[in-house]
């Protein structure tokens, strides 16, 4: 199945991975380091940016909010409480429109996963191309809904899912005519254990679900998310920073800007890699046989009339002449000619 993501890129499985920096709350609340990153996303070869709407009011209930005054900024992960910390991080609506006119400007896809349907709302006022719903939300059916009713692709990411929660969401989606859906293989932790990523559920989710299938990925480093490529991810999202260093929730899992720039590249150098399951030896190999394979050589001195035996031969390059795998004819052959050692045999060397 393909699926029209934007005006000018379709996804399906193997296609060339479509590659999302996902800046989150990365940008702290300030608007010039959201530029900034946006820049070296796209510098990086990003096809998008993505953000998050949520509100204070939006996203986390008073008894969540009560239970978490003050942290510990040793790790530099947080300061105050967390009301603080969301008040500072959350993008006010005029923010979203000042990087979405932004993103337009360096001419890479600007989107955001909405929390809520004021949100959702917010984001079809900015005509963002499609809408990724968190896995969090994956068992949220009336948010679900709302997004479907735009009419927009939607991204499923599947994380703390289980196959009939994904195939819950899945059919609250489709019931409202709304087809273009496209699972993300997710682990929900931060970073998550090497062992408990299974990749492989890519391949699970392509076959259960007939649909397109990426991987949101919260792994460190590059390997994971171009190991998804080579089973068939049509969509890669990666956390994204300019600086693992910064203050915040998600730099030290999120990608530098090296990170970006292999996965962004090494990802499209793996799909074409990939060619078809139909055995081809290209014009260049073949050309190649002349050089890197063997032809039959006389191991000794022989003279006209000598019978050909198996200790008569040895195989040597280049293969332009009699093959390995020819020898059973070339056994028990008279010589007209004679052969000094190492000579090639031609076939026009006997009666």
């Amino acid at each position: 199945m393909k699926i029209d993501l934007t005006s000018d890129k379709s996804v399906y499985n193997f296609c060339e991975p479509y590659i999302i920096a996902e800046i989150g709350a990365n940008h702290n609340g300030e608007m010039d380091l959201a530029r900034k990153m946006i820049d070296s996303a796209v510098a990086c070869g990003s096809d998008a940016v993505k953000f998050q709407s949520w509100t204070p009011e939006s996203l986390i209930a008073r008894e969540e909010y009560d239970c978490n005054q003050k942290y510990d900024d040793s790790a530099k992960k947080h300061f105050g409480s967390l009301r603080e910390m969301v008040e500072r991080y959350y993008l006010r609506e005029e923010q979203h429109e000042e990087l979405c006119d932004y993103c337009n400007e360096k001419n890479v896809d600007f989107v955001s996963t909405p929390f809520s349907i004021k949100e959702v709302d917010l984001l079809m006022r900015f005509k963002v191309p499609y809408v990724k719903v968190a896995s969090m939300d994956l068992n949220q059916l009336n948010l679900l809904r709302y997004v479907a009713q735009q009419g927009k692709p939607v991204l499923l990411s599947t994380g703390m899912g289980t196959l009939g929660e994904i195939e819950q969401a899945i059919l609250t989606v489709e019931s409202e005519g709304n087809t273009q859906i496209i699972l993300l293989h997710c682990i929900s932790i931060y970073p998550p254990q090497i062992e408990d990523i299974h990749l492989r559920n890519i391949t699970m989710l392509q076959e259960t679900f007939g649909y397109p299938v990426g991987f949101s990925d919260h792994t460190i480093g590059t390997s994971i998310p171009l190991a998804s490529v080579a089973l068939g991810a049509c969509v890669i999202e990666k956390h994204f920073t300019t600086d693992k260093n910064l203050p915040g929730w998600d730099h030290e899992i999120s990608a530098d800007p090296d990170e970006l720039t292999k996965i962004c590249r090494e990802s499209k150098n793996i799909n074409h890699s990939l060619g078809n399951l139909r055995r081809i030896v290209t014009q260049a190999e073949n050309k190649k046989k002349k050089k890197f394979r063997r032809s039959a050589v006389a191991i000794g001195d022989l003279k006209a009339g000598d019978i050909i035996q198996a200790d008569d031969i040895a195989y040597k390059r280049p293969g332009t002449a009699i093959s390995p795998d020819e020898e059973k004819y070339l056994i028990g052959r008279r010589l007209k000619k004679p052969k000094s050692t190492d000579d090639l045999f031609q076939w026009s060397d006997f009666e």
